[in-house]
């Protein structure tokens, strides 16, 4: 595969090419996808146990935060040219339509569902629509003077009104576009070069953010009976309005702010504990796309089943689904799979393009992992 960067670039967003790759950032995108594989097997444990509910709130505080902000801090903001544009629709909406096609198929085989609906995103499908519709709006965003508060309040504002919902994924997408735009903007104002964020941390810091996740923990553990009777996880979806979630008074959207900077808190201190130095998996942070789309087929017969439901909720059962997971995405991110399923995930239809002047080869990855 050509050697790529994800190198800092300057505050003009162009990407340098000659540089070599930031360990840094491959390994945070496996850690961020391989607690999304976590998250999606241990949530139907979450229904009887305890413990499950802890490991599931502690991730969905900021697991899809931090991975929109790695996405964004690897997206530009000028208007697309030709080859951004075929890119956004041969790296996401593509791959989307193909997945959902599929979904529809094995729905169709397991459960006899006979509807293809693609404005309805199939389980982690949302995402793939949210990154189209952030590559969109982003050249936009960035017209306007301060642009990362515009998102924060869409995003608060976006619960107040019901008939916004999870079409087309967009009440999800205007949820954590804050957060997409946060890594935009991080990459402007060149904090990871002034605080020299990929070099090594000090013990210091590196304490200070395990404080940070260990106090969120804490709370977490100590007020569960609360959280489940609250519901908390539906509000880390993102996907509903305050009325859907039971909260009709005005202060509703002070408590979506309050959890959205607890997101961007957990999320550097997240960052700061990710290795800087390569390691075992920072390679397969390169295909993260990979885990991404295709571990739900591997979760999919385990929780329809029932399998991870009832007896199968204790705390070691809770531990070996874990480990389960973190083997998922191992696996996912190894060559021989990418090879096999590379037509899914990246296709490159030629034939349905004109011939541009700009028609070149291009290797990128909607999350930032592969790009030129």
């Amino acid at each position: 595969m050509t050697t790529v960067t994800n190198a800092a670039a300057p505050a003009t967003g162009q990407i340098p090419k000659a540089r070599k790759r930031v360990p840094f950032w491959d390994n945070a995108r496996f850690a961020c996808v391989t607690l999304v594989v976590i998250g999606h097997a241990v949530q139907r444990l979450t229904i009887d146990s305890d413990h499950a509910l802890v490991v599931y709130l502690f991730i969905y505080a900021f697991h899809m935060p931090a991975f929109a902000m790695i996405s964004g801090y690897f997206s530009k903001a000028s208007p697309p040219g030709t080859r951004q544009m075929k890119n956004v629709l041969t790296n996401i909406l593509l791959p989307y339509f193909v997945m959902e096609g599929i979904w529809t198929l094995v729905q169709f085989l397991v459960e006899g569902k006979r509807e293809f609906n693609p404005t309805e995103p199939s389980w982690t499908l949302w995402f793939l629509l949210a990154l189209g519709i952030f590559r969109l709006v982003l050249p936009y965003l960035v017209l306007v003077r301060q642009p990362l508060i515009w998102a924060v309040v869409f995003a608060v504002g976006v619960g107040y009104w019901s008939n916004v919902d999870s079409t087309f994924s967009l009440s999800r997408a205007i949820g954590i576009l804050p957060f997409f735009l946060l890594g935009w903007k991080v990459r402007q104002w060149g904090l990871v070069d002034r605080w020299r964020v990929v070099e090594a941390q000090t013990w210091t810091i590196r304490a200070a953010a395990i404080a940070v996740l260990a106090i969120w923990l804490a709370f977490v553990i100590g007020f569960i009976g609360f959280w489940r009777e609250f519901d908390l996880v539906q509000w880390f979806f993102y996907d509903d309005s305050y009325r859907g979630l039971g909260e009709t008074q005005w202060w509703a959207g002070l408590v979506r702010l309050g959890l959205m900077v607890l997101a961007v808190l957990l999320s550097a201190a997240f960052f700061v504990l990710i290795p800087r130095r390569a390691t075992w998996f920072t390679v397969l942070g390169q295909s993260t796309m990979y885990v991404y789309l295709l571990h739900s087929f591997i979760l999919y017969p385990l929780r329809e089943s029932g399998f991870l439901r009832g007896e199968h909720s204790s705390w070691p059962w809770l531990i070996g689904v874990v480990v389960f997971a973190i083997l998922i995405s191992v696996l996912l991110s190894t060559n021989p799979v990418r090879r096999i399923f590379r037509p899914l995930i990246e296709p490159k239809p030629r034939w349905l393009f004109v011939t541009t002047p700009d028609d070149r080869p291009a290797k990128s990855d909607p999350t930032g992992s592969r790009r030129r």
